[in-house]
């Protein structure tokens, strides 16, 4: 009951990313929005959920796991009734962005409530769900938003992609408080303003500007804001080493970063999410607008990819584990192939919507490597890694949304038909798609299992890197190997002392600096 809540609260807040973009042609004409207004009501929620994921992850740590993901429920319940009952753009813009906020509140929490209510087998089946809510909502809520400006529930229209949520959230309001545990007690680390001031600076810079960019024209103050959000980036470096080296805990842990296979997973979760998030924007556009679609139409035309994705995300757990890791490059090369079918099949019909669903199966894969980056990061530096993967997911759909869908309305401006238009973007999407299958192939190497001594009793010191997917629960792992051992992670201090893995240890010298690769041996277990 615990895993339904808490993922129930993570696939609101995702569907909301895409639920309102097949609204906006019933939007416009309701409320007469400009194009910029519809820009900013589709992204405005992605602007302050990715600028604001790290800080509600770190939130969560200061009050209370438990108490920031009814807080922030709570707020995007009633951000949510807010957004389906404005009068006006202005205000439906305004309440977008507030609703970003509270589900960066929210959603962070989640993978923290998993990493410490979970261990070992159902832990890694929890994270396997985690990871298909977290990608598959974004295409569900491109079929949800068709199938309800369509039905047109109580003659609401465009407002019941917003007001599907509000009876979603009661429900949740009224169940979550009995079935979420109390939380620990806290140890009252500071929230690192310096860092979250200079990241969220960064991060808006770079973000405003490619969102806004393409319909405004890219006047200059575009390119500036891009330059201005590299130089804040190298700003940030170093006011968190700063942090760090002062004896505080910096936004962003080192040790998060340093996690295997964490660099490559942050390449991966930027490069996939971007071909995905311009796929869904490009073809709403094609469907309803080349094709001539109804929204209707439109919202059931993605049913075949949803399903195709959520065959792959769910299902892999299912294979052999010595099948998971390879997963998942293979499944990045093959939606990139899979992409290059969206140019011939571009006149609809079956072909197309079998392209689709090609599409949605290799990027099913999503889920893996949510589950194979988190699996080897420790519970107390779980809410920072999730809120850094989440905001790197929410960065690449913009991204994506920036330079591929602005590369298709360039053509479609131009003379183009949006037919036209997919012929040129299945390429760059193919191409992106391979570099992320690139990135894959890092973090699947980086994250492998290195095999423990088969002697009897001892394990060589570093010799193991993460003992076993999916197990890691406090620092204590069992190896399974020919022989079974018990090791326990220690985090080795800059003079190499064992300095412990306990959350007290934190401010120790050479903490930040700990390496969780090395381990110390206890006994091994006699065969019974």
């Amino acid at each position: 009951m615990l895993l339904a809540v808490i993922l129930a609260g993570q696939f609101m807040a995702n569907l909301d990313v895409s639920i309102v973009n097949v609204a906006l042609p019933t939007l416009r004409a309701d409320l007469h929005v400009s194009d910029a207004g519809l820009q900013l009501v589709a992204a405005g929620y992605i602007l302050t959920f990715a600028v604001l994921l790290i800080t509600g992850a770190r939130l969560g740590g200061l009050i209370g796991h438990r108490r920031a993901f009814l807080l922030g429920l709570a707020g995007f319940t009633l951000t949510s009734a807010a957004c389906g009952v404005a009068p006006q753009a202005g205000t439906l813009i305004a309440v977008r962005f507030l609703q970003g906020a509270s589900a960066a509140l929210m959603t962070p929490q989640v993978m923290s409530l998993i990493q410490r209510n979970f261990a070992g087998p159902a832990r890694a089946r929890a994270l396997g769900y985690y990871g298909a809510v977290l990608a598959g909502g974004v295409v569900v809520g491109q079929a949800a938003g068709g199938l309800l400006v369509s039905a047109d529930l109580f003659d609401t229209g465009w407002r019941a992609v917003f007001l599907v949520n509000v009876p979603i959230g009661l429900l949740l309001l009224v169940t979550a408080p009995r079935v979420l545990p109390r939380d620990e007690e806290l140890h009252g680390s500071s929230l690192d303003v310096p860092g979250l001031l200079v990241l969220s600076a960064t991060v808006l810079l770079f973000v405003l500007p490619l969102v806004l960019g393409h319909d405004l024209g890219w006047p200059v103050w575009t390119f500036v804001a891009l330059a201005s959000s590299v130089v804040l980036a190298v700003v940030f470096v170093a006011v968190e080493r700063h942090v760090s080296a002062a004896g505080g805990r910096p936004l962003i842990s080192g040790r998060v970063l340093r996690a295997p296979g964490m660099a490559a997973a942050a390449g991966t979760l930027v490069l996939a999410p971007s071909t995905w998030g311009a796929f869904l924007f490009t073809t709403t556009l094609h469907l309803q607008g080349g094709l001539e679609m109804s929204p209707l139409r439109s919202g059931i035309a993605f049913i075949p990819c949803v399903a195709a994705f959520g065959l792959t995300s769910t299902s892999w757990q299912r294979l052999p584990a010595a099948w998971h890791r390879p997963l998942i490059p293979i499944g990045f090369a093959f939606a990139a192939a899979s992409y290059l079918l969206l140019g011939p099949t571009a006149g609809g019909g079956a072909g197309y919507e079998v392209a689709t669903a090609l599409i949605g199966l290799g990027l099913g894969v999503l889920s893996t490597t949510i589950s194979v980056a988190l699996a080897h990061v420790p519970v107390e530096d779980a809410s920072d890694a999730s809120g850094l993967l989440l905001t790197l997911m929410q960065l690449g759909q913009v991204i994506g949304l920036a330079t591929i869908g602005t590369l298709f309305l360039t053509v479609v401006d131009d003379g183009g038909s949006t037919r036209h238009a997919e012929q040129d973007i299945s390429w760059a999407l193919s191409a992106v798609a391979l570099l992320a299958a690139a990135s894959a192939a890092f973090l699947t190497r980086g994250t492998a299992r290195q095999p423990a001594s088969t002697a009897a009793g001892s394990v060589a010191q570093g010799e193991v890197d993460a003992v076993v997917e999916g197990d890691l629960d406090r620092g204590v792992a069992v190896a399974r190997g020919a022989d079974v051992v018990e090791v326990v992670t220690g985090l080795v201090g800059e003079q190499g002392d064992v300095v412990g893995d306990d959350e007290g240890a934190r401010g120790e010298p050479g903490f930040e600096h700990a390496q969780q690769r090395q381990v110390e041996l206890v006994p091994a277990v006699e065969d019974q």
